[in-house]
Protein backbone atom coordinates (compact mmCIF):
# COMPACT_ATOMS: atom_id res chain seq x y z
CA UNK A 1 0.00 0.00 0.00
CA UNK A 2 1.32 3.40 -0.97
CA UNK A 3 1.58 5.91 1.86
CA UNK A 4 2.94 9.24 0.75
CA UNK A 5 4.27 12.02 2.96
CA UNK A 6 5.66 15.34 1.77
CA UNK A 7 8.30 17.42 3.52
CA UNK A 8 10.53 20.40 2.82
CA UNK A 9 7.96 23.15 2.43
CA UNK A 10 7.96 26.46 4.21
CA UNK A 11 8.18 30.23 3.90
CA UNK A 12 10.83 31.64 1.56
CA UNK A 13 11.67 34.90 -0.15
CA UNK A 14 11.22 35.62 -3.83
CA UNK A 15 14.07 34.11 -5.83
CA UNK A 16 14.87 31.46 -3.26
CA UNK A 17 14.99 27.72 -3.79
CA UNK A 18 13.27 24.84 -2.05
CA UNK A 19 13.48 21.09 -2.41
CA UNK A 20 10.37 19.12 -1.61
CA UNK A 21 10.58 15.44 -0.77
CA UNK A 22 7.92 12.75 -0.85
CA UNK A 23 8.54 9.46 0.90
CA UNK A 24 6.50 6.31 0.36
CA UNK A 25 6.46 4.50 3.68
CA UNK A 26 4.90 1.55 1.94
CA UNK A 27 8.23 1.06 0.15
CA UNK A 28 6.65 0.56 -3.25
CA UNK A 29 7.47 3.83 -4.95
CA UNK A 30 9.38 2.15 -7.79
CA UNK A 31 6.12 0.61 -9.02
CA UNK A 32 4.50 3.95 -9.72
CA UNK A 33 4.74 6.95 -11.93
CA UNK A 34 5.12 9.87 -9.54
CA UNK A 35 3.86 13.39 -9.82
CA UNK A 36 3.55 16.74 -8.10
CA UNK A 37 0.48 18.95 -8.12
CA UNK A 38 -0.26 22.20 -6.36
CA UNK A 39 -3.32 24.14 -5.29
CA UNK A 40 -3.36 27.83 -4.53
CA UNK A 41 -6.16 29.41 -2.49
CA UNK A 42 -9.30 29.79 -4.57
CA UNK A 43 -7.82 27.92 -7.52
CA UNK A 44 -8.10 24.43 -8.93
CA UNK A 45 -5.40 21.87 -8.38
CA UNK A 46 -2.69 22.27 -11.01
CA UNK A 47 -0.24 19.80 -12.53
CA UNK A 48 3.38 20.65 -11.75
CA UNK A 49 5.56 17.73 -12.83
CA UNK A 50 5.70 13.98 -13.25
CA UNK A 51 8.36 11.32 -13.67
CA UNK A 52 8.29 7.79 -15.03
CA UNK A 53 9.10 4.74 -12.95
CA UNK A 54 12.78 4.64 -13.90
CA UNK A 55 13.11 8.40 -14.35
CA UNK A 56 13.56 8.11 -18.10
CA UNK A 57 10.65 10.44 -18.84
CA UNK A 58 9.76 13.70 -17.14
CA UNK A 59 6.92 16.09 -17.83
CA UNK A 60 6.35 19.62 -16.57
CA UNK A 61 3.47 21.98 -16.38
CA UNK A 62 3.93 25.39 -17.96
CA UNK A 63 4.49 27.09 -14.62
CA UNK A 64 7.31 24.70 -13.74
CA UNK A 65 9.26 24.59 -16.99
CA UNK A 66 12.77 25.96 -16.66
CA UNK A 67 12.59 26.46 -12.88
CA UNK A 68 11.53 23.17 -11.32
CA UNK A 69 13.15 19.74 -11.56
CA UNK A 70 11.51 16.47 -10.63
CA UNK A 71 13.63 13.51 -9.64
CA UNK A 72 13.36 10.25 -7.77
CA UNK A 73 15.46 7.76 -5.84
CA UNK A 74 13.69 4.42 -5.88
CA UNK A 75 16.19 2.91 -3.45
CA UNK A 76 15.09 5.51 -0.92
CA UNK A 77 11.41 5.32 -1.92
CA UNK A 78 11.53 9.07 -2.37
CA UNK A 79 10.75 11.57 -5.07
CA UNK A 80 11.82 15.19 -5.11
CA UNK A 81 10.82 18.51 -6.53
CA UNK A 82 13.59 21.07 -6.69
CA UNK A 83 12.17 24.55 -7.14
CA UNK A 84 14.39 27.45 -8.12
CA UNK A 85 13.76 31.17 -8.56
CA UNK A 86 10.52 30.97 -6.64
CA UNK A 87 7.83 33.56 -7.27
CA UNK A 88 4.84 34.68 -5.18
CA UNK A 89 2.56 32.87 -7.64
CA UNK A 90 4.23 29.60 -6.64
CA UNK A 91 2.55 29.91 -3.25
CA UNK A 92 0.34 26.87 -2.85
CA UNK A 93 -0.14 23.56 -1.13
CA UNK A 94 1.98 21.02 -2.98
CA UNK A 95 0.83 17.43 -3.28
CA UNK A 96 2.75 14.29 -4.07
CA UNK A 97 0.86 11.67 -6.07
CA UNK A 98 1.35 8.18 -7.46
CA UNK A 99 -0.09 6.75 -10.66
CA UNK A 100 -0.44 3.23 -12.02
CA UNK A 101 -0.77 4.49 -15.59
CA UNK A 102 1.37 3.06 -18.35
CA UNK A 103 2.37 6.47 -19.68
CA UNK A 104 3.20 9.59 -17.67
CA UNK A 105 -0.06 11.47 -17.09
CA UNK A 106 -0.65 15.11 -16.24
CA UNK A 107 -4.26 14.78 -15.14
CA UNK A 108 -4.99 14.44 -11.44
CA UNK A 109 -7.66 11.87 -12.23
CA UNK A 110 -4.93 9.48 -13.35
CA UNK A 111 -3.25 9.52 -9.95
CA UNK A 112 -4.54 7.00 -7.45
CA UNK A 113 -2.60 7.85 -4.28
CA UNK A 114 -2.03 11.24 -2.72
CA UNK A 115 -0.06 12.75 0.10
CA UNK A 116 -1.58 15.18 2.61
CA UNK A 117 0.08 18.16 0.98
CA UNK A 118 2.61 20.68 2.22
CA UNK A 119 2.50 24.45 2.23
CA UNK A 120 4.95 26.51 0.22
CA UNK A 121 4.73 30.26 0.69
CA UNK A 122 6.84 32.69 -1.33
CA UNK A 123 7.01 36.14 0.17
CA UNK A 124 7.84 39.30 -1.72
Amino acid sequence: QVQLAESGGGLVQVGASLKLSCVDSGRSLSSYIMGWFRQAPGKEREFVAAISRRAGVTMYGDSAKGRFTISRDNAKNTQYLTMNNLKPEDTAVYYCAASVSVNVPNSQGDYRYWGQGIQVTVSS
